[in-house]
């Protein structure tokens, strides 16, 4: 699976750090404070009786989706292009909108469906980017660490239309490999193959019918 051919140029391990951007498509989670960062009225639900039954229930997550044209319909604000912004930059954008209501906003933006990909011999799995710095070891031990029958010396990291090399086996592997990842990253590390174990779970059926055929024949032999 995702074999290089002649057409396919690796490309070498990129460590520089990331910035994610906001674009359309994205949802993103709003929270607005008061007086740089005091309590409007209880945003965080923090007065509810928290023993109340499923008291959960009784704290919305609000998501807001980033239109096609990359905009994002916001609380008492209305539409506002977010496209192209890092988090704090709109953070502090909407600081000024919000400021036409509030006195010295505050303002917390969160990404909610930022993730990496990840499959091959460590499961195939989905993995949440909860911030920007996320490098490939950390997706490692999100996807519940390094399985024994992969391949660490042969991963691949596919971008776009570029995919990446990267060699976990050793420590200047480790070094030259450890990437920042970046949303819609797809991550794909090889398992280590085990042509008799293969051949058997995939030959299984057909041995097992022959196994039965010849105790048959056996019991009809002894009976005889």
């Amino acid at each position: 699976m995702f074999k290089a051919d002649e057409y396919t140029e690796l490309q070498s391990p990129d460590t520089s750090s990331n910035h994610f951007t906001i674009e359309p498509f994205d949802a993103v989670s709003l929270q607005v404070f008061t007086k740089d960062g005091e309590r409007l009225i209880d945003p965080d639900f923090a007065l509810i009786d928290q023993n109340i039954p499923n008291v959960d229930a009784l704290k919305p997550s609000l998501s807001y989706l980033v239109q096609k044209d990359g905009t994002a319909r916001l609380p008492m604000i209305g539409s506002v292009l977010l496209d192209g912004y890092t988090l704090r930059e709109a953070e502090l954008m909407l600081q000024q909108e919000y400021g036409r209501f509030y006195q010295d906003p505050y303002v917390n933006l969160v990404f909610n469906n930022k993730r990496v990909i990840m499959l091959g011999a460590l499961g195939n799995k989905v993995i949440p980017l909860q911030n920007e710095e996320v490098r490939v070891t950390e997706v490692f031990g999100l996807a519940e660490g390094i399985d024994k029958d992969a391949k660490m010396g042969n991963i691949r990291l596919m971008r776009g239309e570029e995919t990446y090399q990267l060699d976990f086996s050793t420590v200047a592997g480790y070094e030259q490999s450890n990437m920042v990842v970046k949303p819609n990253d797809i991550i794909y590390v090889e398992p280590v193959r085990r042509p008799f174990t293969e051949a058997i779970r995939d030959y299984g059926p057909v041995i097992s019918l022959v196994t039965t055929v010849a105790s048959l024949i056996v019991v009809i032999i002894s009976l005889n």
